[in-house]
């Protein structure tokens, strides 16, 4: 039988993600960039017309665009073997999914693009893999964009850049603490959260040689996290007395909650505060059909406090289509557990998510998000 193609490349965050669930899931693969006649002619039209990494090809002809659903296919139609059972343990594991999709796209964007001494051959030398010759826009030109566009969009100025910095190195700090007790997010087994995770922490800060070096420098069992999400087995050698199974007893270390706190400085505030533009976006639009495309920002820029800095974002849908699960998983619960679970919240400085809801859902038709 064919492999499944996943269409990504190296320096992709999100491809991140769906090669590591592809890896620890034990799939045969193979990646390539999606250039060819084939992903043009052939996958293209069934990914939505939308030319985004990653997207898999199945050997019976199925596409998949966007690594959630890349991992959401694969997760079903394998028994679940990376979605923790027990209730506090499956909304971490969904929450730092979550956070992974959306929550930490400045550090990941900061490192890789304002520290050209260090950088740019290396970004050149990955965009003309994405961009080859002949091709518009060209790799430069592209990367031309991505500074102009993409770094205002989410609130990378310079203004910003010390506080994006003093986030990521607290951030560095707390993964540190976590993985050298640790082997992965909830004990001796990866979670939908560690894949989440990957995502940026590989395909940006954890493999540009800016952010590469710090984390290798700062935070090396962060890194041996890294490193063991790309290996099949579980990698656990060096833990004494852990097991491929999560913690027993629906177990939140101290350490994890340190790191939802760290996150929550910015996640919260930014999520209140596009939820409050996304919603008065959708009250003026009366004529919203549903199965109308969610383009990837509306409305007016999203104005939030930066760990004492102001600055203003694209207020982004695609946040909420994956916070929504995590606000599922909180739904679904029955007291006690749900009072539990809103306990660990609020300690992780995070209280306020299963409240902050668009108006509309967000699903999915056509490898596309759509407004239901």
């Amino acid at each position: 039988m064919q492999p499944i193609v996943l269409y990504g490349v190296p320096i992709s965050l999100y491809t991140g993600r769906a090669r590591s669930y592809l890896i620890k899931a034990g799939l045969s693969y193979r990646e390539a960039p999606p250039t060819s006649a084939h992903f043009m002619e052939t996958v293209l039209p069934k990914a939505g017309g939308r030319r985004s990494m990653p997207t898999v090809e199945l050997p019976d002809g199925t596409v998949i665009r966007d690594s959630v659903a890349i991992v959401d296919h694969f997760e079903s139609r394998n028994g679940h073997p990376f979605s923790p059972v027990t209730p506090r343990q499956r909304i971490v594991s969904r929450l730092f999914d979550a956070i992974g999709a959306e929550g930490l796209l400045r550090p990941a964007m900061h490192y890789r693009w304002n520290f050209d001494a260090v950088q740019r051959e290396f970004i050149e030398t990955h965009f003309e893999a994405i961009y080859p010759p002949g091709w518009s826009p060209s790799a430069g030109e592209r990367m031309r964009l991505l500074r102009e566009e993409s770094l205002p969009a989410l609130g990378v100025l310079p203004k910003s850049m010390g506080a994006i910095e003093e986030l990521y190195a607290g951030l560095l700090r707390v993964l540190e603490a976590h993985f050298a007790a640790h082997p992965y997010l909830l004990g001796g087994r990866p979670c939908i959260g560690d894949f989440g995770m990957i995502g940026p922490l590989y395909g940006h800060l954890g493999r540009d040689p800016k952010p590469l070096s710090m984390m290798q420098t700062r935070a090396l069992h962060a890194f041996r996290w890294v490193e063991r999400m790309h290996r099949p087995e579980a990698d656990i050698g060096e833990f004494e007395g852990h097991e491929d199974a999560y913690l027993a007893d629906d177990a939140i270390p101290d350490t994890l909650v340190d790191i939802l706190r760290q996150l929550a400085i910015d996640y919260v505030p930014e999520t209140r505060a596009a939820c409050e533009v996304i919603n008065a976006w959708l009250a003026e639009q009366g004529d919203l059909a549903p199965g109308t495309t969610a383009e990837r920002r509306v409305g007016e820029d999203a104005v939030f406090d930066l760990a004492g800095t102001q600055i203003a974002v694209a207020a982004q849908p695609f946040r909420f289509y994956v916070l929504k699960r995590v606000q599922d998983e909180f739904e679904a619960l029955e007291d006690p557990e749900r009072g539990a679970a809103a306990e660990l919240l609020a300690a992780c400085g995070m209280g306020e998510l299963p409240d902050l809801r668009l108006t509309r859902d967000i699903g999915r038709r056509n490898n596309l998000e759509v407004w239901l």
